[in-house]
């Protein structure tokens, strides 16, 4: 593609053996929670390989969601080196510092009064902050300049059906090579907390197109999935980067799937409850937002159990890692209670998260349930991390680059 980033050094896996995808799951300040295990991740390649490596010298490809995207952004814009501007340890100072200004908290006597009548006259944030500490960070950055490829959903609500951004797919439609700023801005306005992103873009062709975008949990929460698909089209289309790769050989696919935490099962609505709910309690209840959360929650699960039952049926489990808890209570289940003391009890939820026992979806039941071995989360990260480096070590050995 013309205009290519010079960025984009990582050896493809026609060098190696694997496909690597890195996908991060929506749920606003719950970002938190997948910093601390992306930190982790980070901190385990380095042991291995020096300090100066990033997650994206590892991931053929990093897909993020909502406040995912927001990670993925984070981990795969470059700096004036050419080199990751964030650190996985950036993503939780990041948070902390921020949320409270994106997600302003009601204070004084407007904290006593009802939150209903402002959810009915529009969005419960302006989201301008947010686009201000986009536009400052991000700058120009386009999407054929990330460092490794990203998938990032989003939903454009004109055309009524989801909207890739792929860095795979510019090839062939060179209108999605918009700003991460904007991506990012769409990727994260989900309904009634921001508003809708709108904005054009004229692409290397002279063409212009216009996006009306919202959340891309509407499309996938998790976005495992879809990060998978854009994989498949690129073998599907023979693209000399996958090498041998073959259409269905997930087997060769490493996947590390990092959630943001749900509410404890049977504990948040009910039909009894729920029975009573006109349009406004499904949109507004007790804080919550029903409809959204339900939607959210169900693209989650359903992708999970999906990718649980693909893994399985090829007898590759220990490829596919997925770090999550659905046992969230009170305000840890809220996507922007920016206060303080929840954003510090994030930290510590992600940190308990690293010393749980390995979770894997029993595709009879739904349920998470522990795996058979007595492994944690931290000791399986610490496994990937070897399977990582030393795929990038024989991608290294086999280069065209390294033999010159």
């Amino acid at each position: 593609m013309e205009n290519e980033s010079p960025c984009k050094q990582n050896n493809p896996p026609s060098c190696g053996t694997l496909v690597t995808i890195l996908s991060l799951d929506g749920g606003g300040i719950r970002g938190i929670i997948g910093g601390v295990i992306l930190a982790y991740l980070e901190k385990q390649l380095q042991e291995l390989d020096g300090e100066d490596v990033r997650l994206a010298d590892y991931f053929d490809v990093v897909a993020g969601t909502s406040t995912g995207g927001l990670m993925t952004a984070m981990l795969t814009v470059p700096d004036e080196t050419g080199r990751p501007h964030f650190a996985a340890k950036d993503i939780v100072p990041f948070y902390l510092e921020h949320s409270p200004k994106i997600f302003p908290q009601p204070e004084g006597l407007f904290a006593l009064l009802p939150k209903l009548p402002k959810l009915l006259s529009g969005p419960k944030y302006d989201g301008k902050y947010l686009k201000t500490l986009l536009s400052k960070f991000l700058g120009e950055t386009r999407l054929h300049q990330t460092l490794t490829n990203v998938v990032i959903p989003t939903f454009d609500i004109k055309k009524l059906q989801p909207t890739i951004f792929s860095s795979y797919q510019l090839s062939v439609d060179p209108s999605l090579d918009v700003k991460l700023t904007d991506i990012c801005i769409g990727t994260s306005a989900a309904p009634t907390f921001f508003p809708p992103h709108y904005f054009s873009n004229e692409d290397s062709q002279g063409k212009k197109s216009e996006f009306h975008l919202i959340d891309g949990g509407i499309t996938a929460s998790n976005p495992t999935l879809v990060a998978i698909t854009a994989v498949s089209k690129q073998i599907v289309k023979k693209n000399p980067d996958m090498g041998k790769l073959k259409p269905l050989g997930y087997d060769k696919f490493l996947v590390i799937s990092v959630g943001t935490g749900s509410a404890k099962k049977e504990a948040k609505y009910s039909a009894k409850n729920a029975a009573k709910w006109g349009i406004i309690s499904w949109l507004y209840d007790d804080g919550s937002t029903p409809i959204l959360d339900i939607t959210m929650e169900s693209s989650r699960d359903m992708i999970h159990f999906h990718s649980s039952v693909l893994f399985k049926a090829l007898q590759s489990e220990d490829k596919y890692l997925r770090i999550d808890d659905d046992t969230l209570e009170g305000d840890a289940t809220s996507m922007d209670l920016a206060t303080k003391p929840n954003l510090e009890n994030l930290v510590k939820i992600g940190e308990k998260m690293l010393k749980n026992r390995v979770m894997q979806m029993n595709i009879d039941t739904g349920v998470y349930e522990p795996i058979p071995e007595n492994v944690t989360n931290d000791q399986e990260l610490k496994r990937f991390a070897k399977v990582l480096s030393d795929e990038r070590r024989l991608r290294e050995s086999r280069s065209p680059k390294h033999k010159i």
